[in-house]
């Protein structure tokens, strides 16, 4: 797959895997009925069958995310589980649990979750050499880092996230919500206190920063990045979002097949994973669809603007400004001539505090030109800090929703049809842009027509009729030049298109499974710590025949009751805020000498301390696990991986 540039797209169910589909994923990824890392986003086997079904047609893959981590007494439904969707169609399983690999899994390609955390090229290589054949990169790689995997690891397909929510942490290196909560991010259940505002206070108890969420990220936005990404050596360009709304997945796929399909314009030497072309009833915006702002993180090295520390909700796009406030209603002025506002609509505006306020549209009325009259769904007097001259956004317009709730894309392939008499009637040929091909026949007399011209036409006519089939003519070439009743063409157009659909059926091949390297490849490090997310006897297994000596087990064992790195993140709070050493006048380039303060985050009765390993440029949270989680936890019958000494590894 080195020649092909695959658009992967998020399915929080079949319907919504089938709309990526048809505005353009050349994949899908979704949750099964378990042990998938968005536990509220499971979906039946017979979904996940429906959904390859329709996927097939195109030659689009569904992937299936099993990639929690997994406890003994999970470890034989999760067995099952694998060959139950490969039977379903599944076409690949995204993991992060090594134990699976250890079981006798069915005949379907592997890749690696983003939760394996794959940020080195030693850790890429050792997972193509244990048979994944795709690798779903750390988020936070810098195009140099990335185009270094790329040549270390040559044999797999490496899938990079360009849209979407941000995950503060690395990947599968986050156990605050496990302390706080006990609901295990690595177990597909984060109570995301990433998002929550936090007061920051120095070593000396002086408040830097206060009430802001301060690990709250903007939307990863990678579309200006796409043509270095392939040139780094991407190949799977993933969007987030397995609980997003139809609307939004419809929206960003479309805006990033766009992209994709410009490229593949540009460079003949590349092609799209699967078939056809697609159209839209509308024009593809992700800045309508729900976002935090946009980032392009650190492909292009650390930026200063990664945060949304106001607010982690959807602010919208801005329309207009306030001209009046009266007692029942607002007046604004919208930017657009051509804009209007709807019943139903939700405004936001910006408090003088720099906090979010919002209100949903009751009645829209014109008043003239651009200017407009506003009922709110809420009285006036509660709605803080609108005033005249402020800046009104909306981050819920009812006529866009409206019109991606309806049918908003077609997907079809070009086919060339080739009509011509046989001895007994007619044929019909056809090829597809993919070169499959198939023909129908039918007997029926020959008879001359008695306008030539018109026959012609209208034969061309119906047999380019291919509406309500994944096809569209792109050539008809008409060789018999008799006349055909409508009925006989119409007949043998159908034939020929069930024909064709099941010769692309015929050929559609299986992902091919990865085999792994013989003796197996030693794992480059030779000791683990609870980092590694080892839950169970067989990723224990797993690591050991790979020559790891020391594992200890995962956080959500419950052995680390003591002061933890809570979350490995390389954003940096000082550096965002703009307090990094780094950053000082003369400073600038003494990278590893310089060592940043401790700060502290705390919101509500909990303390986090924020840790600088100035060397790499991360950042630690670090803190406890709850008593009351503990206590809980101790209540559970144990069934995971306990740390044991070396020796019996």
């Amino acid at each position: 797959m080195r020649d092909t540039l695959e658009l992967l797209a998020p399915a929080r169910d079949a319907d919504v895997g089938i709309e990526a589909v048809n505005h353009g994923a050349d994949a899908v990824y979704i949750g099964g009925p378990s042990f998938g890392a968005r536990d509220k986003a499971g979906n039946a086997l017979a979904d996940i069958e429906r959904l390859a079904r329709h996927a097939h047609r195109w030659n689009a893959r569904v992937f299936v995310t099993l990639n929690t981590i997994l406890r003994d007494d999970e470890l034989e439904d999760a067995r099952r589980l694998a060959w139950d969707v490969w039977r379903a169609g599944a076409d690949a399983l995204i993991v992060q649990d090594m134990g699976l690999l250890e079981l006798d899994l069915p005949p379907i390609q592997l890749h690696a979750s983003t939760q394996t955390d794959i940020r080195t090229p030693e850790k890429a290589r050792f997972l193509q050499d244990a048979s994944f054949s795709q690798l779903v990169l750390a988020r936070e790689l810098t195009l140099a880092e990335v185009q270094a995997i790329a040549a270390a690891a040559p044999g797999v397909v490496l899938e990079f996230f360009v849209h979407g929510a941000l995950c503060v942490a690395y990947s599968g290196q986050c156990y605050i919500s496990h302390a706080h909560t006990g609901r295990s991010a690595n177990r597909g259940s984060c109570s995301q206190e990433c998002r929550l505002p936090y007061t920051v206070t120095d070593a000396q108890g002086r408040i830097v920063a206060h009430e802001k969420h301060v690990l709250s990220l903007k939307d990863n936005d990678q579309g200006a990045n796409l043509p270095a990404l392939v040139a780094a050596g991407v190949r799977s360009f993933k969007i987030e979002g397995r609980y997003k709304d139809m609307g939004t997945v419809k929206n960003v796929t479309a805006h990033y097949r766009q992209l994709l399909d410009r490229l593949l314009d540009e460079r003949p030497d590349l092609r799209a994973a699967s078939s056809g072309r697609c159209r839209y009833t509308f024009t593809p915006d992700p800045a309508r669809s729900f976002n935090r702002g946009a980032t392009d993180y650190f492909v292009n090295g650390r930026q200063s603007d990664i945060g949304a520390f106001d607010t982690p909700k959807h602010a919208g796009v801005e329309i207009g400004h306030v001209t009046r406030v009266g007692k029942d209603h607002f007046d604004l002025v919208l930017t657009d001539a051509s804009a209007a506002l709807n019943n139903g609509d939700a405004l936001t505006w910006w408090d003088r505090q720099g906090e979010l306020q919002g209100v949903p549209v009751n009645v829209a009325t014109p008043l003239g030109g651009r200017t407009w009259r506003v009922q709110p769904n809420a009285p006036i007097e509660t709605l803080k800090d609108l005033r005249r001259d402020a800046a009104i956004s909306r981050n819920r317009d009812m006529a866009w929703d409206r019109l991606l709730e309806k049918k908003s894309a077609e997907r079809l392939i070009p086919v060339d049809l080739r009509f011509e008499a046989s001895g007994q009637g007619y044929v019909l040929q056809l090829v597809d842009a993919d070169g499959h091909y198939a023909h129908a026949e039918v007997v029926h007399e020959h008879q001359r027509p008695k306008d030539a011209a018109r026959n012609e036409a209208t034969l061309r006519e119906n047999l380019a009729r291919l509406g309500g089939t994944i096809f569209e003519a792109r050539a008809v070439d008409i060789v018999a030049p008799w006349f055909v009743p409508a009925s006989v063409a119409n007949a043998l157009r159908r034939d020929a298109v069930a024909a064709l659909e099941a010769a692309r059926a015929a050929a559609f091949e299986p992902l091919p499974r990865a085999t792994p390297k013989d003796p197996p490849a030693p794992y480059p490090e030779d000791t683990l710590s609870y980092l590694a997310n080892v839950h169970n006897t067989k990723a224990a297994a797993f690591y050991a025949r790979h020559g790891v000596k020391v594992i200890e087990a995962a956080y959500e064992s419950h052995e680390r009751s003591d002061e933890v790195s809570l979350m490995i993140t390389r954003h940096c709070v000082r550096w965002s805020l703009s307090l990094c050493p780094k950053q000082a006048k003369g400073v600038i380039g003494v990278q590893g000498t310089v060592r940043a303060e401790p700060l502290t985050l705390v919101s509500g009765g909990e303390r986090l301390t924020l840790r600088f390993d100035c060397k790499p440029c991360e950042m630690h949270v670090v803190g406890r696990i709850r008593k009351s989680v503990l206590r809980e936890a101790k209540a559970q019958p144990v069934s995971f991986y306990r740390t044991r000494p070396a020796a019996r590894v």
